[in-house]
């Protein structure tokens, strides 16, 4: 595993990795987004050959960096899931047996369709639309944060938010004309956005402005842009 890359925000201490996670130091929490379990099996059942390694490998990548950073908890900023139960999902479940002692925090994203008591039984803390923790507050599509800021219970303001869904990516310029689309890790002044954890996904151009942060996913590299 290649070594994290120090990002700070309201002096609380991230760890950004190549594989797509965020490690908040301070709770002990791994952070991902999209990791959209059960897609390849969705794709398969349509008549779609997709490996079936294609998921083995996104989560044996998640173990990995649970392993790494020994996490109390992890969060996941929506899409955990792609669809309605399949023989993925239940891979999922033998998989959350042995690591029943982590807390897992799903914030609902819009492809987390399955019944609520499916979460419950998997051990899964379920948020319908947010999830807020001390200063910070996570919502799987920042545009359904009203302003992109609100207020929150006991009166506090909300300071910074974390978001998925586009599964942002950026382009990058080489030699000549030739460009090419890496995913990437998206600060602005009031929210991030992170990249799709699943590799089996797309990407959705980002056009970051002046004194926002970008790092690009390249080459099992992190390229801080700007």
């Amino acid at each position: 595993m290649h070594i994290p890359v120090s990002h700070k925000i309201l002096n609380q201490q991230f760890w950004l990795t190549t594989d797509r996670t965020m490690y908040w130091e301070e709770e002990k929490a791994l952070i991902v987004s999209d990791l959209h379990f059960g897609k390849t099996g969705h794709f398969r059942k349509s008549g779609i050959a997709i490996p079936a390694s294609v998921y083995k490998e996104d989560l044996q990548r998640l173990v990995v960096q649970i392993q790494y950073f020994q996490p109390r908890e992890l969060i996941i900023v929506g899409d955990m899931f792609h669809s309605h139960a399949n023989k993925e999902l239940e891979l999922f479940l033998k998989w959350r047996s042995d690591l029943s002692d982590i807390k897992i925090k799903l914030i609902r994203g819009n492809h987390d369709v399955l019944e609520e008591g499916w979460y419950e039984n998997a051990g899964i803390q379920l948020s319908p639309l947010t999830l807020s923790m001390h200063q910070f507050h996570f919502v799987h599509d920042i545009t359904d944060l009203p302003g992109r800021k609100e207020k929150i219970t006991k009166g506090k303001e909300v300071s910074y938010c974390f978001s998925g869904h586009i599964h942002p990516g950026i382009r990058i310029q080489g030699s000549g004309r030739q460009s090419l689309c890496f995913p990437c890790f998206y600060f602005g002044k009031k929210y991030a956005v992170l990249p799709a954890f699943s590799r089996f996904t797309g990407v959705a151009m980002i056009y970051p402005e002046a004194e926002e942060e970008v790092f690009a996913i390249v080459d099992q590299e992190l390229i801080r842009l700007q």
